[in-house]
């Protein structure tokens, strides 16, 4: 079953998260790919892109390629970041004949719930990837910090506003996925608040795992502390460096 917030509700994804909330965010993650590539970065191209929120911020630094699968998510996106180039399609088989200085994988990768569609994204980045470049991927957990826990928050619009609550949970502890279900309470003018529920399954995988694909398709890789003055708990991503061609 696809999310519904990346579908008929996309329309309210930015007040579920706001593009303002990814300054810091954004940051870490450009001076992350600067910090693991001696060559400079001048094109980005952004696999499972959403609704352009880490976009929003990194345009002002490169020129950025944005994919997603969801139709209603570049949606918002070109209405977000106009000057940005916007193709849909699919992160573990999408091929658009180029590359690109560096590869950004944002936490649309955590929906890769098995190890074959996870090596299909790291792939796919790497067909990308120009020699001595660099990618990026930012899953929500490894199996190491995998923590089972709710949230809530949400903002005000236009004439409308969204609140929610995440409960992430998972049904094996052995598995490679785990459930994030979002309560939403969704408000309109003055009418009544109405409340829909949504399952998002996602991926989970050990750390090695993780460095193992990542060897695999090519890259050198690295495990790198996420830092962020709201997040108090162990997150990582994981860079690949793309060797120069012989």
């Amino acid at each position: 079953m696809k999310p519904l917030l990346y579908n008929e509700l996309a329309p309210w994804f930015h007040l579920l998260t706001a593009p303002e909330d990814y300054a810091e965010e954004a940051a870490f993650y450009r001076n992350t790919l600067l910090e693991h590539t001696k060559q400079p970065i001048r094109t980005l191209l952004e696999l499972g892109s959403g609704g352009g929120n880490n976009a929003s911020h990194l345009k002002a630094h490169f020129s950025l390629t944005l994919v997603d699968l969801s139709e209603g998510m570049l949606s918002l996106s070109r209405d977000l970041n106009p000057e940005c180039e916007h193709i849909q399609g699919d992160m573990r088989r999408v091929r658009l004949g180029r590359e690109f200085d560096a590869v950004f994988v944002h936490d649309a990768v955590s929906y890769m719930t098995t190890e074959e569609d996870l090596r299909a994204a790291i792939e796919t980045a790497f067909a990308h990837c120009r020699p001595g470049g660099v990618a990026l991927f930012a899953p929500d957990y490894v199996r190491e910090n995998f923590i089972p826990g709710t949230s809530h928050g949400g903002h005000d619009g236009d004439g409308r506003s969204l609140r929610y609550l995440e409960w992430v949970h998972t049904p094996d502890p052995a598995g490679t996925s785990y459930f994030a279900d979002y309560a939403y309470l969704l408000r309109e003018g003055d009418e009544p608040a109405r409340a829909v529920h949504d399952r998002h399954v996602e991926g989970v995988f050990a750390r090695e795992d993780w460095l193992r694909l990542l060897v695999d398709a090519g890259f050198g890789p690295h495990m790198v502390p996420f830092a962020h003055t709201k997040v108090e708990y162990g997150l990582e991503v994981f860079v690949g460096e793309r060797p120069v061609a012989s």
